[in-house]
């Protein structure tokens, strides 16, 4: 499977559409793609996961280092529009408690 990620970004707030799959063939690409965009102070990052189907633990990975890296410049990292499954996830590795994840989708730089 593919994936597409469409980035728009205004000064320091970013946000991320991703559609697809995230696993161990497309999660290079969405860390080849994203972490270039989170080397600078205060960054505010939302990715929206709603058209993503699957995502395993190299999937999480990406998610857990963007988060580190902009939590160490003073950012905030969101996860937006997650289904039940993929929260799941977050749940299980103890992510969604660090992590700020919703299901809602707010869009809109």
């Amino acid at each position: 499977m593919n994936i597409k990620i469409d980035v728009k970004q205004e000064d320091t707030n970013i946000e991320v559409t991703v559609q697809g799959e995230i696993d161990a063939y497309t999660a290079p690409k969405l860390r080849e793609t994203l972490f270039p965009l989170v080397d600078q102070e205060g960054v505010r990052m939302t990715v929206d996961l709603s058209g993503v189907g699957y995502m395993d633990s190299t999937g999480l990975g990406v998610f857990v280092g963007l988060f580190k890296n902009i939590r160490a410049r003073e950012g905030d990292f969101r996860i937006i529009g997650m289904s039940d499954r993929l929260k799941r996830l977050f749940d299980i590795t103890g992510l969604a408690d660090i992590i700020h994840i919703t299901s809602d989708i707010k869009g809109g730089l």
